[in-house]
C-alpha cells in the first residue's frame, strides 16, 4: 500500500496478474506495502481476499477489518527478509508444546486434554514416525531432536507468505502440532482451535470470565481463523500442492 489514507479513494478493487503473481489494483493503480514494495501475491485467491478487503471499506478506511492485506504487507517487507528467524520462531514451540503438557488432576481435566490432544499425538506420530513425549505439569523437559528435526523440515518448505499465515496458527493455539495438523487437513480450523482452548475453557467453566478475558480470546480466534483463510488461499490454485502439505 502506498501509505494508509483515513477516507476511501478508490471506486473499483481488482485484481490482476502481474510478474509471475498477482497484485489487486485500485481503480488501475497497483498497491504497494508500506515499505513501497509492489504487492505481488502468489495466487489469485490471496489477491481475491485482499481486494475483496477493500471493496468492504466504508468512506473512512479501518486497517483493522483487513487481515489479508496486513498479512500479505507482513510477508512481503518482514518474513521474506527474515524467513530463517521466523521459522526458528514457530519450532522452538515444538519442544514445549501446549498439546504435550498434561495436568495431572482433576480427573475431569486430565479426560478432556486425552480426548482433544491424544489423537494429535497420534497424528504427529503416524506422520513423523515419531510419537511426541508427553509431560505432566509445567517444568521443561525436551523433546527427541529427530522429532524436532522433522516438524522444523515441514515449517522450511513454506513460503513466506504461508510462513506468515503460520506463525499466527502457531502462536495463536500455542502448539506447533496443532498448527502443523491445520495444514495436513487433519481437522478443520474450528475443531483445532477448540483443542487449543480446553484449558481455558475448563477454567472458565469453573470460575467464570470476565469482559477482558473474553475479548482477548475472541482477538486470538479471529486470529487464528483470518490466518487458517490466509494459508488455503496462498495453496489455492496452485499447480501442485506445497510439500508441507501432505
Amino acid at each position: 500500500m502506498s501509505g494508509w489514507v483515513r477516507k476511501r479513494f478508490w471506486t473499483e478493487a481488482a485484481v490482476s496478474p502481474l510478474d509471475g503473481g498477482y497484485t489487486v489494483t485500485l481503480d488501475g493503480r497497483a498497491l504497494k506495502t508500506p515499505a513501497k514494495a509492489a504487492l505481488v501475491v502468489p495466487t489469485a485467491a490471496v489477491a481475491e481476499l485482499i481486494a475483496s478487503e477493500w471493496r468492504a471499506q466504508a468512506e473512512v478506511i479501518d486497517p483493522s477489518t483487513m487481515p489479508a492485506t496486513r498479512a500479505a504487507n507482513a510477508a512481503i517487507d518482514k518474513v521474506r527478509g527474515q524467513k530463517a528467524e521466523v521459522t526458528a520462531i514457530v519450532t522452538d514451540y515444538g519442544d514445549s508444546d501446549l498439546v504435550c503438557y498434561r495436568a495431572a488432576s482433576p480427573t475431569e481435566l486430565v479426560d478432556l486434554e486425552s480426548a482433544a490432544w491424544d489423537p494429535l499425538i497420534d497424528w504427529a506420530r503416524h506422520r513423523y514416525g515419531q510419537r511426541p513425549l508427553l509431560r505432566t505439569g509445567v517444568m521443561h523437559a525436551p523433546q527427541p531432536p529427530a522429532l524436532l528435526a522433522s516438524l522444523r523440515a515441514d515449517v522450511e518448505r513454506l513460503d513466506p507468505f504461508e510462513l506468515t499465515a503460520f506463525h499466527d496458527l502457531v502462536a495463536m493455539s500455542g502448539s506447533l502440532i496443532i498448527a502443523l495438523a491445520l495444514l495436513d487437513g487433519f481437522a478443520t480450523p474450528e475443531a483445532l482451535w477448540q483443542a487449543s482452548r480446553v484449558d481455558e475453557d475448563w477454567q472458565i467453566a469453573q470460575w467464570g470470565s470476565d469482559a477482558e478475558a473474553e475479548g482477548l480470546a475472541a482477538v486470538r480466534c479471529k486470529t487464528f481463523h483470518d490466518a487458517a483463510r490466509f494459508f488455503a488461499a496462498c495453496q489455492q490454485g496452485r499447480s501442485t500442492p506445497d510439500p508441507a502439505v501432505r
